[in-house]
């Protein structure tokens, strides 16, 4: 299999399956001297791991992060940066009665169709349990950030949307959303999610979410207009994440629905500074960021293994019906927030490598 590896200049490699020993990742391109513990890689990858609340599947992994090379004495030496996560609770019999069943929905039909082979035991490489290792490369490209571009870099992600029922994200707080296990950040709907997450779970079905991600503390110029414009490179990130079936900047496709006067976001002057009246553009112009709150969400679809029987077709070529057992996600996009966030991160460092090689800034 090809394509493990995102990035240009900061560039990560993910290695490993969902039910094998371990998986991990190897980060390229950081910068030397940046202080990285495994303590600040694992403040994130708590925010990503399974088996955290009644949401959730209840898998339980401590995700717990070694380093193996690219630091010493606390710092990153500018050497590639080795990190590994030993999987410790995986059931491989829950998979035994669908190994040669495709789950509808699922990567499971064109992953076989195009290797020969596949690895049913919770997905293998296309599970999401690879996506531990991407938020282990993201706390390491938010520590680069944080430490070229100070305090008022900050990158928080919320799903503003579970199923059919929405938000308001006039009411955002970024205290409220990393203290409830939904990452909701209105407090004025958070106990009907909860009770219609718990009944979804309960039928035996799964429901998608939207999940919105906003980066401050940009500075204008970071991509660039034609091949690597900064939103192109945001949606690329965020489709490869597992389940991602749609991406919008800014207002996104509900620019469709704007007027040019509406659509345009008014500069004025005030003081030494520029002032935006509006950001439908989602803080990128042209490809480049115009120091705007960066703004990007993508829908992440229901999960596929569900208990409810579903028709289906087997290896053989065989019709037949499946009903996924085990321990799943009623909502796989409540974790995956974490992984819009740390994909953030790297688009973001990548870009400003990319922009200090090119300008010297």
């Amino acid at each position: 299999m090809s394509f493990n590896t995102f990035g240009k200049i900061f560039r990560f490699t993910t290695w490993g399956e969902s039910h094998g020993p371990a998986i991990g990742c190897v980060v390229d391109g950081c910068p030397p001297n940046i202080k990285i513990t495994e303590k600040d890689i694992q403040i994130e990858l708590n925010k990503r791991k399974p088996g955290q609340s009644k949401f959730t599947t209840q898998r339980k992994e401590d995700d717990k992060v070694i380093i193996l090379s690219g630091v010493f004495e606390g710092k990153t030496t500018g050497t590639p940066i080795s990190m590994i996560i030993y999987n410790k609770d995986m059931r491989s019999r829950d998979y035994e009665t669908i190994k040669n069943k495709f789950r509808p929905g699922h990567a499971d039909y064109t992953y076989f169709k195009k290797y020969g082979i596949r690895d049913y035991r919770g997905g293998g490489r296309q599970s999401a349990r690879e996506t531990a290792s991407r938020v282990a490369a993201g706390a390491i490209a938010k520590k680069v950030l944080e430490n070229k571009l100070g305090k008022k870099y900050k990158v928080i992600g919320a799903v503003t949307q579970l199923g059919i029922l929405g938000c308001n994200t006039k009411n955002w707080n970024d205290k409220l959303i990393n203290r409830n296990p939904l990452f909701c950040p209105d407090k004025s709907i958070l106990k009907l999610w909860e009770k219609y997450l718990l009944g979804i779970r309960k039928s035996g079905s799964s429901c998608g979410a939207i999940i919105e991600i906003r980066a401050r503390g940009i500075p204008v110029g970071l991509g660039a207009p034609i091949y690597s414009k900064l939103d192109m490179d945001l949606a690329s990130a965020m489709m490869s994440i597992n389940a991602v079936k749609g991406v919008n900047i800014g207002s996104g496709m509900n620019s469709a629905l704007l007027t040019g006067e509406e659509n345009s976001d008014e500069i004025v002057q005030k003081g030494k500074s520029p002032i935006f009246k509006s950001n439908n553009a989602g803080g990128i112009l042209g490809g480049i960021s115009s120091g705007q709150e960066i703004i990007v969400s993508f829908a992440v679809k229901p999960t596929s293994s569900i208990l409810i029987s579903r028709k289906t077709v087997d290896k053989f070529g065989k019709n037949t019906s499946i009903s996924v057992k085990g321990r799943h996600d009623p909502c796989v996009g409540i974790r995956a927030v974490p992984i819009g966030e740390a994909m953030t991160h790297c688009v973001l460092l990548d870009h400003f490598l990319m922009n200090k090689a090119q300008c010297g800034k």
